[in-house]
């Protein structure tokens, strides 16, 4: 008789049968060599299609328009270039996020040439950051695509060709930078349907024509830089929309006209910079309104009257500048102008 680890008595012929179904269960389960080979290949097939799953699922159409971005501005020769035999998660500056090309971070990396109509096919894009490079042309009408775009910064290049009116359907935009290219023509009246845009930076190009009173439905705007172009006409008083605006700056330029009573709504503004334009008359009393405003720069246009007794109603002021206006005596001037409205 044979005692179980339990203690109870187990047959001789039962016992025997015991070790032949183990037997059986064994080999059946232990691999032969050729078992093992067929169990490696599967094993090494599942890992190949897990890696597909994890690392390559990006879609052949954002693919695709990776590559045409690499192709047009001559990849291999990037300061760090791709490795297209890695997948696209591994490719630098690409940021992948459940299958998706959600970011796209070039800055100072060496990109020639322009930027391909492809580039609309990244649809689930957030940001695209090719600041400081050599990008030439413009910004291709197929950026309306881009609809959960946050921050657009092709700022440093050398663009030449007029913003898109598409660029207005980028509804989830924040941030606008462009500065620093040679952008020519008009701003696009289509930039205030940005309600979502935070800032706004186009200083440092060659834009033309009237700020159109569009941006004053830009009521989340904080900033707006605007300075060093050849923008004309005058300052649109529906500006005075824009409530959250802390910082205006649009020296520089060939505005002209007085300036709107309306700026003194703008009571969240810090930075005020107009320097360096045509602007005339006398500013308007609601100037003390902005009681926030820290820096004031109105040198170099043809502004009248004494500015001591606005300078004493802006307890925050650090910084005014009112060099080569018509300083009259040390009293101040400041009477109401008639608000000209120029809804371009």
């Amino acid at each position: 008789m044979i005692f179980s680890t339990k203690g109870s008595c187990i047959s001789s012929k039962k016992f025997a049968v015991y070790r032949v179904f183990s037997y059986i269960r064994y080999y059946k389960c232990a691999p032969s060599p050729n078992l093992f080979k067929m169990k490696t290949a599967k094993i090494t097939l599942l890992f190949c299609l897990v890696t597909i799953l994890s690392f390559g699922s990006v879609s052949t159409k954002e693919k695709d328009a990776l590559m045409a971005l690499y192709d047009s501005t001559n990849g291999p020769l990037w300061r760090t270039t791709w490795n297209l035999n890695k997948p696209v998660q591994d490719w630098y500056g690409v940021t992948v996020k459940d299958n998706k090309v959600i970011a796209l971070d070039l800055e100072f990396n060496g990109l020639r040439g322009q930027l391909p109509e492809a580039i609309g096919d990244l649809v689930h894009l957030k940001r695209l950051n090719l600041f400081r490079n050599q990008i030439t042309g413009g910004i291709p009408a197929t950026i309306k695509n881009l609809k959960s775009l946050e921050t657009l910064n092709v700022a440093f290049n050398r663009l030449d060709a007029p913003i898109p009116d598409e660029i207005g359907e980028l509804a989830s935009l924040r941030k606008l930078q462009l500065f620093m290219n040679t952008i020519g023509g008009e701003i696009p009246k289509s930039i205030g349907q940005l309600s979502s845009l935070k800032s706004l930076e186009l200083y440092s190009n060659e834009l033309t024509g009237t700020l159109p009173s569009s941006v004053g439905e830009l009521v989340n705007l904080k900033e707006m830089l605007l300075s060093s172009n050849q923008l004309s006409g005058k300052l649109p008083s529906s500006i005075s929309k824009a409530k959250d605006l802390k910082k205006l700056s649009v020296f520089d330029n060939n505005f002209f006209g007085s300036l709107p009573k309306s700026i003194g709504d703008l009571t969240s503004l810090e930075e005020l910079v107009i320097s360096d334009n045509a602007f005339y008359g006398k500013l308007p009393t609601t100037m003390a309104n902005l009681t926030n405003l820290k820096v004031l720069l109105l040198g170099n246009n043809d502004f009248k009257g004494e500015l001591v007794q606005l300078k004493d109603k802006l307890p925050n002021l650090k910084q005014i500048d009112f060099a080569h206006t018509k300083i009259q005596s040390a009293v101040a001037d400041l009477d109401e102008e008639s608000d000209d409205e120029d809804d371009n």
